[in-house]
């Protein structure tokens, strides 16, 4: 986490523009068959892990994943930051009713906090003009809470114009700071059991998310493994 914020500060400082993803479960599955996506997260200059099943299988596999870094997490800490820099940030997703109320509360936060603008994540009968409005807000930042994949093809399609320095897909993190979603205990999220927790508040939406991902993982997982160990 320490290096993930260290490294993007002195790139945001240096106006080098700076595209970020995470990777769970559930996206690397995806980018299996998804091959925009895949483009979407391989055009990413820094990629986080943020699910203990990538940093287990990561580990299981000889790469050395060091820690788990929570996008929500580190909207927190890039959020600190962007305060006492003095840098503005951009909210562009959830409903209106999220969005705005994600804004209150990291205002009353960090008072001094600079939000150049936000606008709801349902534009995509006009996303020129979303685009627009971005780069003519002056932000430096730019978090954008939409569903994958269509916020990581956005964000890969419109970098050049958006006018920001740096960007990142934080997925439910507004949901999570505007009370709607609860985030799961510390043990659960060490234990890689969030997405359990997250199917028991949403099992409608995300049983078939978590669920299938994690058999489809898993078989790709043993694949790799067993690939690794004939090598």
């Amino acid at each position: 986490m320490d290096e993930t914020v260290a490294w993007i500060a002195d790139r945001i400082e240096r106006r080098v523009f700076t595209q970020h993803v995470v990777v769970n479960v559930a996206k690397l599955v995806h980018m299996q068959t998804d091959k925009e996506l895949a483009l979407s997260v391989k055009n990413c200059d820094i990629i986080n892990v943020d699910g203990m099943g990538v940093v287990w299988g990561a580990r299981m596999l000889g790469q050395p994943v060091p820690e788990r870094v929570a996008g929500v997490d580190l909207f927190g800490k890039l959020i600190e930051m962007a305060s006492s820099g003095g840098l503005p940030i951009y909210l562009l997703g959830a409903t209106d009713a999220v969005v705005e109320k994600t804004a209150e509360i990291l205002a009353e936060r960090h008072p001094e906090l600079l939000l150049a603008g936000f606008s709801n994540g349902y534009f995509w009968d006009d996303e020129g003009a979303v685009v627009d409005k971005i780069r003519q807000s002056g932000a430096r930042l730019l978090f954008v809470a939409i569903s994958s994949p269509k916020k990581e093809i956005f964000i890969n399609r419109w970098k050049d114009e958006l006018g920001v320095d740096f960007v990142m897909g934080v997925g439910g993190t507004f949901d999570v700071i505007a009370g709607k979603v609860r985030r799961a205990p510390e043990w659960m999220q060490r234990s890689g059991l969030e997405w359990f927790y997250r199917v028991t508040q949403e099992p409608r939406r995300m049983w078939k998310r978590y669920f299938l991902t994690n058999i489809r993982f898993a078989f790709m997982l043993g694949k790799a493994y067993l690939s690794a160990r004939q090598a």
